[in-house]
């Protein structure tokens, strides 16, 4: 896959993602039609979390999944953790009081502390898709489970295209109307043009130490929701 360089240098995406935090909430509804509250409530339901559950929220924004997740089990604990501190402070003052500003690649928790790991919308952004899930598997109990949702490349081509380019018109609308730059959210687009499919990515999981995995698409393919268990003996599986 080739990187854009924006999303090879942190600093870059965390200057960007500051800029962005205080609308990131509205974009992604406007992106998803409004159905993004909704999709994310899926993840955690079909997760069936046990009641003292301990969760990592990673690139967790504004902190959607840890509000689901305590919302359906009161008991349990939610981290979390975000490249921008900005996010982070947006997802205190909405009730996380658990948040950790660290990168995905070199997550600040032993071995096996997680029942599960949910990541909305952050897997297009890591620089090193391979080594964040590397590191999620480590802080990821055996048994556990990983849900992902995200954009995806429509499997068939022709959708592919008119989908990016759908991305690109909006971006460029909402960034216009909201910041006066319309490429600021073409950053979607941009990182999707050299992401993966559905199908893909749950091969991927299945090479990492993960089992059972189970995808859900939205939107033509243009959204994915993955739920994928870790297997019991890690050992077994070599990740690439």
């Amino acid at each position: 896959m080739s990187i854009p360089a924006e999303r090879q240098d942190l600093r870059l995406m965390r200057a960007m993602f500051s800029t962005i935090a205080p609308r990131y909430d509205f974009i992604t509804r406007i992106f998803s039609y409004g159905m993004d509250r909704r999709w994310k409530r899926r993840g955690v339901q079909m997760a069936n979390l046990p009641e003292r559950a301990t969760v990592l929220d990673l690139a967790s924004g504004t902190g959607d999944f840890s509000r689901l997740v305590v919302e359906r089990c009161p008991q349990a604990k939610s981290i979390a953790v975000d490249l921008t501190e900005r996010m982070l402070r947006l997802a205190h003052e909405r009730g996380i009081r658990d948040a950790v500003c660290a990168d995905a690649t070199v997550l600040p928790f032993p071995e096996h502390t997680f029942d599960c790991v949910f990541i909305g919308y952050g897997l297009r952004n890591f620089p090193d898709l391979n080594a964040a899930l590397r590191e999620i598997e480590r802080v990821t109990r055996p048994g556990g489970l990983l849900v992902t949702l995200d954009f995806f490349l429509p499997a068939n081509p022709v959708l592919r295209q008119l989908y990016v380019g759908y991305l690109y018109a909006q971006g460029g609308f909402w960034g216009l109307l909201l910041h006066g730059r319309p490429r600021i959210y073409t950053y979607i687009p941009d990182s999707l043009r050299s992401f993966v499919s559905i199908q893909d990515f749950a091969d991927r999981l299945r090479s990492f130490g993960y089992a059972s995995v189970k995808a859900r698409g939205f939107i033509f393919g243009g959204i994915g929701l993955h739920w994928a268990a870790k297997t019991e003996n890690p050992g077994q599986v070599a990740a690439p």
